[in-house]
């Protein structure tokens, strides 16, 4: 008899249904999980994907975006760099609104990465506790 691999991450989130002579199947049952990131005073959403390192990656509190996912093109760089240690060099982005409002310095983009932390190259980022931005985990 044929079994198809059913480990401990399995246990709650899966579903096991027969296929053909005496196997089974197992088949995930977890929701997907996305992301949807809103400047507050505006409603204007800045991005929206799905959770992940090809969506919006979640790294030390902070979210880095897809261009993908970018649902904006009001995040500009006001061209003030910053410097992490491990991280190398980035600049900030404000987000400048058509109505003429400017939220200065919420978010930021490494246009020279650490080589090591290739998930963060020139991706906007926003921090995931802020202020002036909603994060909405949607589970669908």
């Amino acid at each position: 008899m044929l079994w198809a691999p059913h480990g401990p991450d399995q246990a709650d989130s899966s579903l096991v249904r027969p296929v053909g002579r005496g196997a089974k199947e197992v088949v995930r049952t977890t929701a997907v999980r996305s992301i949807r990131i809103t400047h507050r005073s505006s409603g204007e959403v800045i991005a929206e994907g799905p959770l992940g390192f090809w969506g919006i990656t979640p790294f030390e509190g902070n979210l880095y975006i897809s261009r993908k996912y970018l649902r904006t093109s009001y995040l500009r760089p006001n061209w003030v760099p910053g410097l992490c240690i491990y991280k190398f060099l980035y600049v900030w982005l404000d987000l400048r609104l058509p109505n003429g409002t400017r939220e200065s310095f919420v978010g930021w983009m490494y246009w020279l990465p650490n080589p090591l932390l290739p998930f963060i190259a020139f991706r906007p980022a926003v921090p995931r506790l802020s202020p002036a931005l909603q994060v909405e985990e949607i589970i669908s």
